[in-house]
């Protein structure tokens, strides 16, 4: 037993500088909690930030805040993180685990480093995308315009929100500018297709060298999920299939029955950090690849999801990664985090 630790939960809400559309709605505002824990010499900070009406641990604001301070004192009673009893709790347990390694890591040049690796160390940078988000044609074309002036190599484009006509003729203006070799592309549909009008759609987006296509069509469809990635002329990628979906073995179970290309892994959606290594080192075992993005939260939860990433696949990531959000609120918390080119660095905190 240990009485050594005590904490505080602060609810913030972050305001986005342009409203963020996805095939399920717009967000103009975030609410997160951030969870300061202390052992009377140090305090470390961690975010729980879920998704409304998308993470398995959604609900009632009092209900939330019950939870998570019940899951934080019995850390403080026994120094040890309950995951099997938080593991339907995602953002809960992000958040713990994030201030649990927060005040128990290594400082390094004014920064607390939650994992001792170069990107951790301000030594490299991880390569991301850009995102690009849902607008009407005209907005999309000048963001894309944007993330490729600005020297992203890897784009992201969220589809699903305009006429799907309009969204082709966006992939083509990119293609007739910048070869697959110059630019890669990858599409997010946010399960915005229909499952009989999928098929016919990733056929017309496959002859523009698409890398892959984010849950075509919503989650919970196991069978017509699986049918789409065997005759898919674009590999499909997993990520809100995945939320939910927090047992081992069940986890297994679909991974086997879909047999996706890729799963994208949110901590804060798909487990916490120890969800997502299960998650990862499932998939490896099967040859299916991975990639970790974050979930709009402030940087703080930008910090350690990026810090994970380099600690999962080593010093010399090259694939992008989806860690491109910290600039899209106007009252972020500043973490010394900075986009250079398409990479994003770690400085010394501010």
């Amino acid at each position: 037993m240990s009485d050594r630790y005590t904490f505080c939960i602060e609810k913030k809400t972050l305001h986005f500088k342009v409203p963020a559309k996805t095939s399920r709605g717009e967000y103009t505002t975030r609410k997160i909690c951030l969870i300061y824990l202390s052992d009377g010499e140090r305090t470390g900070v961690g975010e729980c930030a879920p998704l409304p009406d998308l993470s398995c641990d959604a609900m009632s604001d009092e209900k939330y805040e019950s939870l998570l301070n019940a899951h934080c004192g019995n850390f403080c009673l026994t120094g040890e993180i309950d995951y099997d009893g938080m593991r339907d709790y995602p953002s809960m347990l992000f958040g713990l685990e994030t201030a649990v390694l927060d005040i128990r890591g290594k400082k390094v040049d004014g920064r607390t480093l939650l994992f001792d690796t170069a990107f951790s160390r301000g030594e490299v940078g991880i390569p991301i995308n850009g995102l690009v988000w849902m607008g009407n044609y005209e907005e999309m074309l000048q963001r894309i315009e944007e993330k490729l002036e600005k020297g992203f190599r890897c784009v992201k484009l969220k589809i699903g929100a305009i006429d799907f006509e309009k969204e082709l003729d966006l992939v083509k203006r990119i293609r007739d500018r910048f070869s697959f070799h110059e630019v890669e592309l990858r599409l997010d549909a946010n399960g915005a297709f229909k499952y009989e009008e999928a098929l016919y759609k990733l056929e017309l987006l496959s002859q523009y060298a698409i890398h892959s296509i984010e849950q075509p069509i919503r989650a919970g469809q196991w069978a017509y999920m699986a049918e789409l990635c065997r005759e898919s002329p674009l590999p499909i990628a997993l990520d809100e299939e995945l939320i939910g979906v927090n047992d081992p073995e069940t986890k297994r179970l679909m991974l086997n029955i879909i047999k996706p290309r890729y799963i994208i892994l949110k901590p804060s959606l798909h487990g916490g950090m120890s969800g997502c290594r299960e998650w990862i080192d499932l998939a490896r075992d099967m040859g299916i690849g991975s990639w970790i993005t974050s979930a709009l939260e402030s940087n703080i939860g930008l910090n350690a999801i990026a810090q994970f990433a380099s600690s999962v696949y080593g010093d010399k990531i090259v694939m992008p990664q989806g860690l491109g959000t910290g600039q899209l609120f106007e009252d972020n918390i500043p973490m010394g985090l900075e986009i250079i080119g398409d990479r994003l660095r770690l400085t010394c905190r501010q």
